[in-house]
């Protein structure tokens, strides 16, 4: 069995990487989450209990009623009212640009594993989550459901190597947030390179519709710091455009671009009251499933 140290590692993106199994993923990610936190993320949640039925394969323990069965000799789960807390709509960034890496995991393969986990955790509180996938358009939609069957649809959907098109968020949050007609949480999990004003301004829709929001601005840690040191050929992976260039000739004014991008979104995310949260692909993966989860805790 492995030891608490040896869970822990799989919040290391490239440890979590090497795994081809979406569901393993998830299922390591929190696993090692919960017990960097000493403690589980599971409580807090209002669940109506129902009845008992007999236990079967394929329940899972944690719903054994312990004290029955000491009563009985026979092991009865609880069944649960179908109430969902929440409703949770991951939508997915999956362009072209999402497969830069300057390393062993690229942009795409970090969000997959943060959606993967994410998904894991909501289900197994019984919220409902759902998926949509878009590059310049919604690629692929799962409507948000809490049933634990339900996750293996979500992680089906979730490829390292499989990218759409060109990025075209405006459109593609617009028509989303016309087509969420119950409040709840929008997580969004994208590079963000389009025109940051037009993503705002699907953003403030979600916002107008009452939903919750949360931004994960996912980046690889060479597309802050531009710290090439040679000349370099740049290809644009969603135009196919190229320059060669000597890095310092640019770095500069790169840099900067990149860094008032940043702030650009800090400060209109935080006037319209949306969690923003700038990850790179070499950060632990705990710091998503962290701000979710104090997310989870104000909604309360």
């Amino acid at each position: 069995m492995a030891s608490p140290t040896d869970k822990r590692k799989y919040l290391q993106p490239e440890t979590v990487a090497m795994l081809n199994s979406m569901a393993l993923r998830a299922r390591l990610v929190v696993e090692g989450y919960i017990i960097g936190q000493h403690r589980s993320p599971y409580h807090g949640f209002s669940v109506e209990f129902a009845e008992h039925r007999a236990y079967g394969p394929g329940d899972e323990i944690r719903h054994i009623d312990w004290k029955l069965y000491g009563k009985t000799d026979r092991l009865y789960v609880k069944q649960y009212e179908e109430e969902t807390n929440l409703r949770a709509h991951l939508i997915l960034d999956t362009s072209r640009s999402m497969l830069y890496s300057s390393g062993k995991v690229s942009k795409l393969n970090y969000a997959n594993s943060l959606i993967a986990a994410l998904s894991y955790l909501m289900i197994n509180q019984q919220d409902a989550a759902g998926l949509v996938q878009f590059s310049d358009k919604i690629d692929s939609f799962i409507p948000p459901k809490s049933k634990p069957s339900h996750l293996n649809a979500i992680l089906t959907q979730l490829d390292d190597e499989k990218a759409g098109n060109d990025t075209k968020i405006e459109p593609v949050l617009h028509e989303m947030a016309e087509r969420i007609k119950k409040r709840g949480l929008v997580v969004l999990v994208s590079d963000l390179l389009d025109d940051p004003k037009q993503i705002m301004n699907g953003l403030k829709h979600f916002r107008h519709q009452k939903q919750e929001v949360i931004v994960f601005h996912i980046l690889d840690r060479k597309e802050l710091e531009f710290d090439f040191n040679t000349r370099t050929k740049f290809l644009d992976m969603e135009t196919g455009e190229e320059i060669t260039t000597e890095p310092w000739h640019i770095r500069s004014s790169y840099t900067d671009l990149i860094s008032g991008l940043q702030k650009f979104y800090q400060k209109e995310c935080r006037q319209h009251l949306i969690d923003y949260v700038p990850i790179f692909t070499d950060q632990n993966l705990d710091l998503g499933l962290t701000e979710y989860l104090n997310k989870r805790k104000k909604l309360g």
